[in-house]
């Protein structure tokens, strides 16, 4: 493991209760995250400090971009669109999570235009979540169950292998997926997440290693696609949730944390928790996935020029 590790600094004085999420928006050139129990969706732009934010009435686990502008969100029991500014909050009919005591939690959009995002047991003490996914045209249908606490995941560059957070089984999985469809094909334990903490969000870099957030381990860890544990960023507060790439050059590395459940005596040492903070770690991530198809390019106009 490399010794040391790259200095933190607080990107935005954000103070969420439970700050998730973060998806780099290149086009808008925005880190956008959320405060789940607050409902909240946070827009930043780091260039010149620009932040706004909205509310959608209700908790919200995950969200990813989408294609047609604006964004598709995993709220507490159910899909909705919206505009980037959080204008026109659609619910997305046809489904609704019916299994008492949960709600979404942590989610992406796939590489196949769709949005997987996962449920957790509110006690996190029950099986009783699952992951599930919402297509293009707005079906879902449910990939795992039996599931604690489902939390980060990401897939790797050539679509064939998809890793996979359950909090409580302190672990990372993996699952083979066909790379065409994006079926899941099987599982197996990846990696144990040993040391302080429970692994919580994670993405993956450009060389394909995982940086997983460690929650109540105050850290976050890179670890190659062997396994091995070789970088470690250290934060000034003990509930790490999640992290993302963003920046121009996809090289500065984004990490919400939260103050959900801290008591007076802990909020006063960790007067930074809930905070956004970013660092340069060294490495670069990939663009995010957007859900939905992406547009076709404008075909010529009959009786117009034809290509040379």
């Amino acid at each position: 493991m490399t010794p040391g590790g790259p200095s933190v600094e607080v990107a935005l004085a954000a103070q969420d209760r439970l700050g998730e999420g973060p998806v780099w928006d290149p086009a808008d050139r925005l880190l956008r995250w959320l405060d789940i129990a607050a409902g909240r969706v946070h827009q930043l732009a780091p260039s010149g400090g620009r932040h706004t934010m909205f509310d959608i009435g209700q908790p919200v686990g995950s969200f990813a971009l989408r294609h047609d502008g604006g964004l598709v969100l995993a709220a507490d029991r159910g899909f909705v669109r919206c505009a980037a500014d959080g204008g026109d909050l659609t619910p997305i009919a046809g489904f609704r999570v019916a299994t008492p005591a949960v709600r979404f939690n942590d989610g992406r959009a796939d590489p196949w235009g769709g949005f997987c995002a996962g449920t957790m047991h509110l006690g996190e003490t029950e099986a009783r979540g699952a992951l599930f996914r919402l297509a293009p045209d707005e079906t879902v249908r449910e990939l795992v169950g039996g599931i604690v606490c489902s939390n980060g995941l990401d897939w790797s560059d050539d679509r064939r292998t998809l890793y996979y957070i359950d909090t409580p089984t302190r672990a990372v999985d993996r699952f083979a997926v066909d790379p065409e469809r994006g079926d899941l094909l099987g599982r197996e334990r990846f990696l144990p997440v040993a040391g302080p903490g429970e692994p919580d969000g994670m993405t993956l870099d450009a060389e394909g290693c995982l940086w997983v957030a460690c929650w109540g381990g105050g850290e976050v860890r890179r670890y190659t696609p062997a396994g091995r544990l070789d970088r470690v960023v250290r934060l000034p507060v003990s509930q790490v949730t999640s992290c993302a790439f963003g920046g121009d050059r996809l090289d500065t590395l984004y990490i919400t944390t939260a103050h959900d459940g801290l008591n007076p005596a802990a909020r006063r040492h960790e007067p930074h928790a809930g905070d956004l903070f970013c660092c340069t770690p060294g490495a670069i991530g990939r663009p995010p996935h957007r859900f939905g198809t992406a547009a076709a390019p404008a075909r010529a106009r009959a009786g117009g020029p034809r290509p040379a």
